[in-house]
């Protein structure tokens, strides 16, 4: 069995690309939001070696490449040292997934352009945000936790909320910097005070209206995608 479990763990490290040379940056990066932080992580399944675009997962049309969990599976994310020391000594090329909901931030999130244009109308309204993590395709707003009933009123209350408008809350999930991902390099569009205490995150009332009102008042475009 050992051997077999052996294997396969081999088979993982060859289809996520281990690189050892981004090996600090990953395992530091999972340990800092483990154990300081207290944020629950796990490995992302990663990118097929053979093709660094496609998700190393069984499944050819993957709209997450590489950026979701897969072995082992979402429940098993965890703040316990030992345990993340273990995932990314055995797969250092692996993306950290943040599960979020329960003790950890949620998010939300627009498309990239819109998303970013969105950001500098809240700067120049004043409104504080707390990290922010983009990618090519997405930008991701991180949120204090929210249930799905907190949610519902929220969304409920809104004569309109664009399609693009995506959240991340209970029971999901968030590839953070710094993974490498089929839509490019996971990084901070607006990085967390250093520190070893936990970023402060805002509400998502707060995000969602803000993000709401700018779109409505300033014509910022939020394609349905």
């Amino acid at each position: 069995m050992r051997e077999i479990l052996g294997r396969r763990r081999r088979l993982l490290s060859w289809r996520t690309g281990r690189k050892p040379g981004r090996s600090a940056g990953q395992l530091g990066a999972a340990l800092t939001f483990a154990t300081a932080w207290r944020w629950p992580v796990l490995p992302g399944v990663g990118l097929d070696r053979r093709d660094g675009t496609r998700c190393a997962c069984p499944d050819p049309d993957c709209v997450v490449p590489g950026a979701h969990p897969l072995d082992p599976g979402l429940l098993a994310a965890t703040t316990d040292e030992r345990m993340v020391r273990w995932w990314w000594t055995n797969r250092p090329g692996a993306p950290v997934v943040l599960a979020t909901g329960g003790s950890a931030p949620c998010a939300v999130s627009l498309p990239a352009d819109a998303g970013l244009r969105a950001l500098a109308a809240l700067d120049e309204a004043g409104i504080r945000l707390g990290p922010v993590v983009a990618t090519e395709a997405r930008v991701h707003v991180l949120v204090a936790p929210y249930s799905m009933a907190q949610l519902g009123e929220l969304l409920y209350a809104k004569d309109w909320v664009p399609g693009s408008l995506r959240f991340h809350g209970e029971g999901g999930y968030l590839a953070l910097p710094p993974s490498g991902t089929g839509q490019g390099q996971v990084r901070w569009e607006r990085a967390p005070l250093p520190g070893s205490a936990a970023p402060w995150v805002p509400d998502v009332e707060a995000v969602v209206d803000a993000v709401v009102d700018v779109l409505t008042r300033t014509g910022v475009s939020a394609p349905e995608l």
